[in-house]
């Protein structure tokens, strides 16, 4: 697979916009915080991926000004991330962060970030407490606020005439949120309720007692390798021909859907993205895709992308003075962008409003893919942002 390099942007100014305030040659500095080793690398891969492509499309120049992306792997361990986070922003001195996969993460180092007066905009993580009481001017998430993927399955299972299920997720705040937002909205009852160990491999106790509850339906928030090892023991359980499964598209993004293989036939799962979605902006950056890294872009990589294509729209509608924070920030929340999910824009407390699709898991040549079946939600709205004071 073909990677681009950690720091873009490095290019001639030649391009550079009469009257920009970084004229001088100076930078945009963001610090990109992901996880590139250990469990759950290839989330963090695809976000790095995602985003670097934006910049690379952009002649490394975000919002016309040279743009320079400083890339660490946290190897999703909480010391790591507050250490390249207090870094990042007193020695690199950057303009933005980014990057985070895990919640506990994100917990432990955006109110840090945020205190010191720079911007971070999540590409994945969503915690409630940063969508409630915990939010911040500073700060900015571009995926979804961790409940909303689990809330429309909730919806879906209900629409479906599922009247009892089974649910687990690890112990962690993500899985709380998952869990939580499912039964927000699914109206039937909960059979069994389950916290695994984060980074768990092994299912067969929680299986065994899955199927001694008999539930019509199952369903999970297992994100990564944790995800690829409770499908295919599920399958080998023989119960995926006898109880449904659903789960947020966390679980079936297209890498883990590559190692999973047929055993996730079938499965509906929730995502505000897909790559098959027919827009101008996510077929443009599908085929871009494709062309740099041979795969097809999972949700984790369009979140990348658009959080880059984020900064660009602000970057340029500040005329490169990233300084003025007050501008900066508000060019941010304007969120004048393309999105390659389609429509996209920031509720009062810097969460995406956005629709969220359910994709089914079909046959696609000689694997497995997500293709979409429909819209669950149209103008989605977290659950938390009332509890939002800003």
């Amino acid at each position: 697979m073909k990677f681009l390099p950690k720091v873009l942007g490095l290019c001639a100014a030649a391009s550079l916009t009469l009257g920009m305030a970084q004229a001088n040659d100076k930078p945009v500095k963001i610090g990109m915080i992901t996880t590139l080793s250990g469990g759950g690398a290839s989330l963090g891969i695809d976000i790095r991926d995602g985003f670097d492509l934006a910049v690379k499309m952009k002649n490394g120049m975000l919002g016309g000004v040279k743009t320079e992306v400083i890339t660490t792997d946290d190897a999703r361990k909480v010391g790591n991330a507050k250490q390249i986070a207090t870094r990042m922003i007193k020695q690199d001195n950057v303009d933005v962060l980014t990057g985070i996969v895990w919640s506990n993460l994100a917990m432990a180092v955006v109110p840090s970030v945020t205190k010191a007066g720079k911007i971070y905009i999540s590409t994945n993580a969503g915690p409630s407490a940063l969508a409630g009481k915990a939010c911040n001017e500073n700060y900015f998430n571009v995926a979804w606020q961790n409940d909303n993927l689990h809330e429309a399955m909730g919806k879906y299972a209900t629409d479906q005439g599922v009247k009892t299920a089974y649910i687990l997720a690890p112990n962690y705040p993500a899985g709380k949120d998952a869990l939580t937002g499912f039964k927000r909205f699914f109206k039937g009852e909960v059979l069994g309720e389950v916290y695994t160990k984060l980074g768990q491999v092994d299912y067969a106790a929680e299986i065994a007692n899955l199927r001694a509850a008999k539930p019509e339906a199952v369903f999970f928030f297992l994100p990564g390798g944790m995800g690829i090892n409770f499908v295919k023991q599920y399958n080998q359980a023989g119960l995926s021909k006898t109880t449904p499964l659903y789960g947020p598209a966390f679980s079936f993004d297209e890498g883990i859907l590559k190692a999973v293989g047929e055993a996730a036939l079938g499965v509906h799962n929730a995502s505000q993205y897909t790559w098959d979605l027919d827009n101008a902006a996510n077929k443009a950056f599908v085929e871009a895709f494709r062309a740099e890294y041979k795969r097809n872009p999972s949700l984790y990589a369009s979140q990348g992308f658009d959080a880059a294509m984020l900064l660009d729209s602000a970057i340029a509608a500040v005329k490169g003075n990233v300084s003025d924070t007050d501008a900066f920030r508000a060019a941010i929340k304007a969120a004048k962008f393309d999105s390659v999910r389609g429509n996209f824009k920031f509720g009062s407390n810097n969460h995406p409003v956005q629709d969220i699709y359910v994709r089914e898991v079909v046959k696609a040549g000689e694997g497995v893919s997500n293709k979409t079946v429909g819209k669950v939600f149209t103008d989605h709205v977290d659950a938390y942002a009332s509890q939002c004071k800003m």
